[in-house]
């Protein structure tokens, strides 16, 4: 399986390529579109321009694809706002464009109307479909096959087992599985969270909150908290770093690889580049471990032993039941 990371400028490249990462997400918003439509009209669920959650210019993209061609790690380019209006479209497809001309012909894409606007007015590229794209299911998969879909991203909240069923439903040579990993555990299914991911406002997945059964009166999660406090687990690392503190999927890796997940991802757009460079290292050192144990139980205990030291947050993608 690779780790695919998110990429929050030019200059965290090449810190987290040497830290393992196989793959780069990012976003490319350039003033052609702020201009016209500013942060209220996302190109890419990310409506910030006063911290690195994406890239601005195009000379940077031109130093992006010069860093790709020197450390081997591609780079795909998000636009995946869950929709668009059939106004935009035209402009994206010029950005999309220009981001080919700079040599990055991979897209993030959720927007189903986006997508047949891709293929109708034959953009050259290849389409990973967004985990913002609603439930996944098999007759989803399906569907999106037909518009030469290239990989798919497992939202948040699919069970391994759920993804199974999909990925044995609808094999077909060469499509890819991608599936979250660490961070930004979310009570949102990307489809249906309508938060700004902005600079004024706190981000709604960041207000606390608790998961529970009301009538039992118990909670089995509880997030009321704010997720930057590592509370008692700060000797997990000296700088504060705590893996899997916003959202962990480590302990499954083994059975996702054996389902047939081609890829993993670590969000992380916006996150400290050294945060993010530990993240990839963890992720590296669990799939180690995932290939060296003989069964799943015996690679949860080592996971817990060697990566957590003890220290688990809890906060799982992918929870026991």
């Amino acid at each position: 399986m690779k780790i695919v990371s998110g990429l929050g400028s030019v200059e965290d490249y090449p810190l987290l390529a040497k830290a393992g990462a196989d793959e780069f997400f990012c976003g490319y918003v350039p003033f052609s579109w702020n201009e016209k439509y500013g942060v209220l009209s996302p190109l890419n669920r990310r409506e910030v321009l006063f911290y690195n959650v994406q890239i601005g210019t195009r000379g940077d993209l031109e130093i992006l694809r010069k860093m790709a061609e020197y450390y081997g790690v591609p780079v795909k380019i998000t636009f995946n706002s869950l929709c668009y209006m059939p106004e935009q479209y035209p402009l994206i497809g010029q950005i999309m464009r220009e981001c080919i001309e700079c040599g990055f012909d991979v897209f993030i894409v959720s927007d189903p109307g986006l997508l047949l606007y891709i293929r109708t007015i034959g953009i050259p590229c290849k389409i990973h479909l967004s985990g913002e794209t609603a439930e996944v299911n098999r007759p989803m998969i399906e569907f999106f096959q037909k518009f030469d879909i290239q990989r798919i991203i497992f939202h948040r909240k699919n069970t391994v087992e759920d993804m199974k069923r999909c990925m044995d439903a609808n094999k077909r040579n060469g499509l890819e599985f991608e599936a979250f990993a660490l961070n930004e555990y979310c009570h949102f299914t990307g489809a249906f969270c309508n938060s700004l991911h902005c600079d004024e406002l706190t981000h709604l997945c960041k207000v606390p909150y608790v998961l529970g059964d009301l009538k039992a009166g118990k909670s089995h999660l509880s997030m009321c908290k704010d997720l930057t406090v590592t509370e008692n687990k700060e000797e997990a690392c000296e700088e504060g770093y705590v893996t899997g503190q916003t959202g962990c999927g480590l302990c499954a890796l083994k059975e996702l690889k054996e389902i047939g997940v081609t890829h993993l991802k670590v969000v992380g757009r916006g996150n400290h580049t050294a945060y993010m460079a530990e993240d990839i290292r963890q992720m590296k050192r669990a799939l180690l471990l995932a290939d060296e144990t003989e069964s799943v139980e015996e690679y949860k205990r080592l996971v817990k032993e060697k990566l957590f030291v003890g220290k688990c947050m809890e906060t799982c993608y992918y929870r026991e039941k």
